[in-house]
């Protein structure tokens, strides 16, 4: 029940009066029955923008730490993301990204639709990174389609770090369902798995027009953040007196 009042009385009128995205492809979401909606990530207003112009509600796997947070801010955020009907997901281990594809499997047995962001974080600098193998498994498990989407313009609009979204033109572009049915049975061959991953984040790319990056973005993340590190190391900035 929350989930439509958030979409249809207090914040899918707000999103679209004041983002007024541009979709394209929409017909190319399943009207009923199960299928993943696999796209890029750039905003932490993707989580919101989307499901306010699809017609089907939609369940996002969403990371652990929004359901996680301290004070009072971290009980709203958790509070808001579960009234949403969104998933908690651990992203700390192989373990932890078995237990997202339980989750996501149940969505899909429930002829829903399920989100799933390939890359596993949001791109810090607007490029496309490689996409993890989780949506390969769940699309070829549950034998559904995999919608692939592009969000165009939702990092300019609200970049990391930026808590209050500026206005910017954003589009909305869904491609043609990619059926996997020809790997049916071989959810356990990754070099399966590699394929049809990358044959989901080439159908993303080509709708983005994005740099594509042959790396993971947690990766990338992580050594520029121990470059910075060693630079403050070695060179200390001077107390000002």
């Amino acid at each position: 029940m929350f989930y439509h009042l958030l979409k249809y009385v207090l914040l899918g009128p707000l999103l679209r009066l004041v983002f007024r995205p541009r979709i394209e492809g929409l017909e190319h979401v399943p009207e009923s029955g199960p299928a993943i909606v696999a796209g890029n990530h750039l905003s932490f207003s993707d989580h919101f923008l989307m499901p306010a112009v699809l017609k089907r509600r939609i369940t996002f796997l969403a990371k652990a730490e929004y359901f996680t947070g301290p004070g009072v801010k971290g009980r709203l955020t958790a509070a808001f993301f579960r009234s949403a009907g969104q998933i908690p997901v651990d992203r700390s281990g192989k373990e932890a990204g078995q237990a997202a594809i339980r989750e996501g499997l149940g969505v899909l047995r429930g002829g829903e639709l399920l989100g799933v962001y390939p890359e596993g974080t949001r791109s810090h600098d607007g490029r496309l990174y490689k996409g993890k193998v989780g949506v390969a498994v769940m699309a070829l498990k549950a034998g559904v389609p995999v919608v692939p989407c592009a969000m165009i313009g939702t990092f300019e609009a609200q970049p990391p770090g930026k808590v209050v979204p500026r206005l910017h033109p954003v589009v909305i572009r869904f491609g043609e369902p990619l059926d996997f049915s020809r790997y049916a049975g071989m959810e356990n061959e990754k070099a399966v798995l590699r394929a049809v991953t990358d044959e989901i984040m080439y159908a993303i790319l080509t709708l983005s027009g994005q740099e594509y990056v042959d790396a993971y973005a947690a990766d990338v993340k992580a050594a520029e953040a121990a470059r910075k590190a060693e630079r403050e190391r070695r060179f200390p900035r001077m107390p000002l007196s």
